[in-house]
């Protein structure tokens, strides 16, 4: 039986229009996100997970859609959120964080995977978006 992972991934922005990204240890500037516990709503996931990576607490805007990866059986749900309180802080799954313009944030990104996801949440006429790599 194949089982997948779900992930649950926010392109978080500002009044300033800024992105909330975050330095993962191993893969570099990515937006917040993370797995999906037991028994945890996918939407649920993703305020808890922004939270734990970055201090933000974040509403969720709207639902983006779906990135699959293929070769890892897992599939990613993205939403549109904007911070509401909090304070910037850094945890073990992000060494440091920050808002960056979306220019920074495209370049600072470097696995391509990455920036298409993020290109596709700020795309609103393409909501929902399917996308698979």
């Amino acid at each position: 039986m194949n089982k997948f992972i779900i992930t649950s991934g926010a392109v978080v922005l500002n009044k300033h229009h800024k992105i909330l990204l975050k330095k993962d240890p191993v893969r570099g500037w990515e937006l917040p996100g993370g797995m999906v516990e037991e028994n945890e709503p996918i939407k649920n996931a993703v305020v808890r997970e922004v939270k734990e990576e970055t201090g933000i607490d974040i509403d969720i805007v709207s639902f983006c859609g779906v990135s699959q990866e293929l070769r890892k059986n897992i599939c990613n749900m993205w939403w549109l959120g904007e911070p509401v309180s909090g304070e910037l802080q850094t945890s073990v799954e992000s060494v440091e964080v920050g808002f960056f313009s979306i220019e920074e944030a495209l370049n600072m990104i470097v696995i391509k995977e990455f920036t298409e996801e993020l290109l596709m949440c700020l795309d609103k006429k393409k909501h929902p978006f399917y996308i698979a790599f």
